[in-house]
């Protein structure tokens, strides 16, 4: 395929020498907005742009059906009022001719053209320590020195090369979506291969089969698609635009994907089939990205809520195509709904009705070869005049890394990113000084508009420079310490997801031998932009910047919590409610209570059962979790948290539904006594109480006999620990173990942890005395049936499993007592959940980061028993 060039740039002279503040590589929408805002700025700019015009994406990607996905109501530039008011867009969505005249209308208004060399390509980059500059080499010979150097190449720009064996045989035509002539192709009356059925493939199939005789798709992996329903932009949808244009522009800035949309709070795993069907039926008829992604807020958490999403995709799928057999093939089933990007389609499914269009699964009827003629299958051979390759793009990293970037001591950035890119905000990577990369990987990019994000990107590296110059320094590059936590927040927001589950180019999964990891930034496009502001607002955190004769580096992490952890919290923040320490008591409880009734309700189990046994002073109420599998099961005895002020035995319900279910054993949480009515010692009197009855009655509870063991959280492990002490000391039934999550262990509040996560964790340092003060006067604090830690003897105590957490006042007193265990002989295992809170791990169906942890517990609970196995 020969490329036809639209304008008249020559490329530059070879072997000119020029010397610039900053070079942009790329004249795509980045480059452009950072050529504009860089000239304001005063600083010297060269833009290089491998292709013959501006538009990047838009310049390359010219094949029939070429749209955006993004409707352009918001695919727009929103640094201009008055360039806004300059330009209308046509439909919904526009197409690839009319975004490049955008582009390019854009590159005339602000006269942007006169600073970019067409026809240049980087080929090489090294950085000049002593000179604390970067020498590239373009291929037209030109060599040229910058201080700075901004990779604005797009993150899909460099096709991937198909991997098929005979690629390079076939005789006909071969186009590729990416590469497509700019004369345009005419298929009428041919034969036409498609192969890859992803964004590219979907939209050009139905334009394809309009003029080809035969059109054969080749797909490997069917893809999600929804109908878009272009056309003009509905009054509805612009008028929020129209009322307040500064307003919308700010809210998609602070959105979560970059477009203006309502969150909601509404589960999929936890509302009935008719709400499922409302909700879904209406992102549908929308024929937007964010609303279909956005059906229900687990749905790209858990996999029976994603499920649902897609069996209603797969029923419009099978509602449109008329042979049951190539809507199955079309269906995906190997991926949950959103973990690759669904496209937006024309027709698409239809277009497999037509008789001259046939689908072949390469699953099932792979490829061979190419031939000379056409392909052949294992047991068949087609022949063609064209082949259509829509086999996607080496994303995100591919345009980095195809250019030699060499930095400091030598080393490479392809050798850097060997195992996958490190970077810090996707910003800047270490050991590169002064180079940035605007919609990076660790950036939202992909997964927002990209418009958005691109402007936030050229903002923020604008302001950096100039902030460099005004205090008199040179360089910026980031910490090691910095990027690896930024890599490692990343792969925290990544987790929490489907998104790793897919073979997606999000993973790297679509290029042979690319490392595995997930790219983008699925935080969102507000929290990364306040990661940023914050960076920047607490004094360049996680920079060094350099200058002749100052060095200044204020070093640390950004973000430490867990993603779903400082969601829950910035939520409780934006609520503005009262703290319980600032409430009496009976205040306290009812607000406990109105936060209780709010939450999920955690996992299905086989039955409860409400009860009462004998406590040290009368009744106490009981919840027994049952699990879904034949008894008699083994015995946990669980004391639930609140203070010993707080809560009862149901108050850490939808908990004990997930240790029962995950543990496969019986969860008896009971309640006991509370301050302050009942001041100490009478909660672990009645722990004491509680474990012997329930070990006497364990057979008529569907217990197995002298299979038991003890659970708490935060007081209730306080309660469970002291429990343990009383048995060995006073007799009672046998305990195989003790789970002690977060647990209060000791009066003590002037450790480290107390003063480092003092506030803003749920549970605070006055928080803490406000229970202690309820619970028991000072002189009765230090004995060890409150602080089970100043027990003359922790010998001969049930194997013990403590969980701590990283923003916990209580941190270091559970880790103390683990430790002191461990000293005394008896079994002891801890683990600091990184990223938690003393409430977080509890939040079940919410804080998601908490499953591998409780999945520890359980497992640990498991094995405390002889018999107990998962159902």
């Amino acid at each position: 395929m020969v490329e036809t060039r639209n304008d008249d740039t020559a490329p530059p002279a070879g072997n000119a020498k020029v010397d610039v503040d900053v070079v942009v590589v790329g004249a795509g929408f980045s480059g452009l907005y950072m050529l504009h805002k860089l000239r304001q700025l005063g600083f010297t700019t060269r833009v290089l742009e491998a292709a013959g015009d501006v538009g990047g994406t838009w310049y390359w990607n010219r094949y029939p059906g070429a749209r955006c996905d993004i409707p352009t109501t918001d695919y727009t530039f929103g640094f201009d009022p008055e360039l806004e008011k300059a330009w209308t867009w046509s439909e919904k969505y526009a197409t690839q001719p009319e975004i490049l005249r955008y582009a390019q209308f854009v590159a005339e208004r602000y006269d942007l053209r006169r600073d970019i060399d067409f026809h240049t390509r980087v080929v090489a980059a090294r950085w000049d320590e002593a000179a604390g500059r970067w020498h590239l080499r373009t291929d037209t010979g030109q060599d040229i020195s910058c201080q700075f150097y901004v990779m604005a190449s797009g993150c899909l720009s460099l096709p991937k090369t198909p991997d098929i064996p005979g690629a390079d045989r076939f005789k006909g035509e071969i186009y590729f979506t990416g590469r497509w002539p700019h004369e345009g192709v005419d298929f009428t009356g041919k034969r036409v291969a498609v192969i890859g059925t992803g964004s590219s493939g979907i939209q050009s199939i139905p334009h394809i089969a309009r003029q080809a005789s035969q059109l054969t798709v080749f797909q490997r992996t069917p893809n999600f698609s929804i109908p878009a329903g272009n056309g003009p932009v509905r009054p509805e949808r612009l008028a929020p635009l129209q009322a307040d244009r500064d307003a919308y522009r700010r809210e998609a800035k602070w959105s979560r994907a970059g477009v203006p949309n309502e969150r909601t709070q509404i589960y999929g795993r936890y509302s009935p089939p008719e709400v499922h069907r409302q909700r879904f039926d209406a992102a549908w008829q929308s024929g937007e990205l964010i609303p279909i992604l956005s059906v229900f807020a687990d749905q790209i958490l858990f996999r029976d809520a994603n499920a649902i999403v897609a069996g209603l995709v797969h029923e419009k799928i099978r509602g449109v195509v008329q042979d049951p057999k190539v809507a199955d093939l079309l269906c995906p089933a190997d991926h949950p709904f959103g973990t690759k990007r669904p496209c937006l389609d024309t027709g698409y499914y239809a277009t497999f009705n037509l008789p001259h269009v046939r689908l072949v699964d390469l699953r099932r009827q792979p490829i061979q070869t190419i031939t000379e003629a056409g392909i052949d299958l294992a047991d068949e051979t087609m022949a063609f005049d064209a082949i259509v390759y829509a086999t996607g793009f080496d994303a995100m990293t591919g345009a980095i890394v195809s250019v030699d970037i060499t930095g400091r001591d030598g080393v490479t950035l392809k050798r850097k990113w060997a195992n996958g890119p490190r970077t810090y905000l996707g910003l800047m990577t270490a050991g590169f000084p002064n180079l940035f990369t605007i919609t990076g990987p660790g950036s939202p990019s992909v997964l927002s508009n990209m418009m958005v994000s691109i402007e936030q990107h050229v903002d923020w590296i604008a302001d950096c420079l100039a902030r460099l110059r005004a205090d008199g320094l040179g360089t910026i590059e980031p910490t090691e310490a910095a990027e690896a936590g930024w890599v490692q927040h990343v792969d925290d927001c990544a987790n929490i997801t489907l998104y790793p589950t897919a073979d997606s180019w999000y993973m790297g999964a679509n290029v042979p031998g690319k490392p595995r990891g997930f790219l983008p930034y699925v935080g969102g496009v507000d929290a990364y932009r306040g990661a940023c502001d914050e960076v920047v607002a607490r004094d360049w955190l996680g920079f060094r910047r350099t200058g002749p004769q100052d060095t200044r580096c204020t070093d640390g992490l950004v973000r430490r919590l867990q993603p779903d952890v400082g969601m829950v919290l910035q939520m409780m923040a934006t609520l503005n409610l009262p703290t319980f320490d600032s409430l009496l008591v009976e205040q306290a409880r009812a607000l406990l209570a109105q936060l209780s009734a709010a939450r999920p309700p955690g996992p299905t189990i086989g039955e409860t059962v409400d009860g009462a046994l004998l406590g040290a002073a009368g009744p106490l109420a009981y919840r027994l979790y049952r699990p879904d599998s034949p008894g008699p099961h083994p015995v946990v005895v669980y004391f639930h948290g609140g203070g010993w002020v707080l809560g009862s035995h149901d108050s850490d319900d939808p908990l004990c539904r997930d240790l029962c279910q995950r543990s496969d054993a019986l969860i008896i949480s009971v309640n006991y006594r509370h301050a302050p009515e009942a001041r100490f010692p009478a909660a672990a009197d009645d722990g004491l109480a509680a474990v012997r009855w329930i070990g006497d009655h364990a057979v008529e509870l569907g217990g197995i006999p002298g299979e038991l063991a003890v659970a708490g959280w935060s007081a209730g492990a306080n309660v469970a620990a002291v429990t343990c002490q009383q048995v060995r000391d006073h007799g009672g039934p046998a305990i195989s173990g003790q789970l002690l999550l977060t647990p209060v262990t000791d009066c003590d509040m002037g450790t480290p942890s107390y003063v480092e996560n003092a506030e803003g964790y749920v549970l605070t340092a006055p928080l803490m005395k406000w229970f202690w003060d309820h619970y028991a006067d000072p002189a009765d604090r230090t004995h060890p049936k409150a602080s089970p830690l100043r027990a003359a003897d922790l010998s001969n105590l049930p194997p013990a499993f403590v969980v701590t957490c990283e923003f916990d006042p209580l941190r270091d007193e559970g880790i103390a007592y683990a430790k002191a265990l461990a000293a005394a002989g008896t079994p002891a295992r801890w683990i600091t959940a990184r990223g938690h809170t003393h409430t977080s791990l509890t939040m079940i169906d919410v804080v998601v980061s908490g499953e591998r942890v409780r999945s520890e517990m359980a497992e640990a609970l498991r094995g405390f028993f002889k018999v107990a196995e998962p159902a």
